[in-house]
């Protein structure tokens, strides 16, 4: 089975994912580096060079690629991933889509204190980081509440959510 995880910048994503594979053993990919890796040039770049709509383009067809290739997975995706191009529909009918659900201050918080405005194209450009996410937000979360499980990232423990993926079935294949 394959595990996806959405949400907002800064919402732990690749964290999480990084850690959820270990504790599954299985593999771990982020979509925006198999983007990047792709294209052979970061993100910020494919945004300056191509624009958004293009980036997005090309965002769908890494993602039906990638889960298009046989095994389990858990795939951390891009924060807008889920809002194009029918994204979120085949991400719930390919696997189990887990929503990091994290207050607006504690992803700003997090955002501001990793310096990480520069390698995120959307968030670059805009104003205030609070108010860009409290905006962003409101437009996504219509896409986030679609998913199977929502998880409360910034409080709930790892421990809870592996019960509960397992609950909700997220299986592993015999090995």
């Amino acid at each position: 089975m394959k595990l996806y995880l959405i949400g907002m910048p800064g919402s732990g994503k690749t964290t999480l994912g990084r850690t959820l594979a270990v504790h599954f053993g299985l593999p771990f990919l982020d979509l925006d580096a198999a983007i990047a890796a792709q294209a052979g040039q970061p993100i910020p770049a494919l945004f300056q060079q191509h624009g958004e709509a293009w980036f997005r383009q090309l965002e769908a067809e890494v993602l039906r690629t990638v889960i298009g290739r046989p095994g389990p997975l858990v795939l951390a995706t891009g924060g807008g991933t889920p809002c194009f191009h029918d994204n979120l529909s085949i991400l719930n009918t390919s696997g189990l889509t887990v929503w990091l659900d994290v207050p607006v201050p504690v992803l700003a918080a997090r955002l501001a204190a990793a310096a990480e405005t520069s390698s995120r194209p959307l968030l670059a450009a805009a104003g205030p980081p609070a108010a860009w996410l409290r905006e962003t937000l409101s437009a996504r979360i219509r896409f986030y509440e679609r998913a199977r499980l929502r998880y409360a990232a910034a409080t709930t423990p790892v421990s809870v959510l592996a019960a509960e993926l397992q609950a909700a079935g997220f299986t592993l294949p015999d090995r």
